[in-house]
């Protein structure tokens, strides 16, 4: 028996793993400053970014509970906005934020 799990092992270790030997994906091209995934409070801090946010969102950033979301993505926050923030939404703003210099 020892020297089954010894073999399967050594069969293991020796076998290389599709996880390790895979060619990784590139992801989407960063193409702006600030993109749906970038920290709210990053881009607000921006006059630039805050215009696009205000111009797409209005009311987002003087909402009342603002300072407890400010740390969050557009891309988080969407789920939690009650329809408020919808997929094309994020298209538009996705533009918008890449074109900020």
């Amino acid at each position: 028996m020892r020297v089954l799990i010894a073999i399967i092992g050594a069969l293991t270790l020796s076998t290389p793993h599709a996880a390790l030997t895979a060619t990784p994906v590139a992801g989407p091209a960063v193409t702006g400053k600030y993109s749906v995934e970038t920290p709210l409070e990053t881009i607000v801090a921006d006059p630039a970014g805050k215009a696009v946010i205000d111009s797409d969102l209005p009311g987002l950033t003087t909402h009342a509970m603002f300072d407890q979301f400010k740390s969050m993505s557009l891309k988080q926050l969407q789920p939690m906005s009650g329809g408020k923030i919808t997929d094309d939404s994020l298209v538009k703003l996705s533009a918008d934020l890449a074109a900020v210099k």
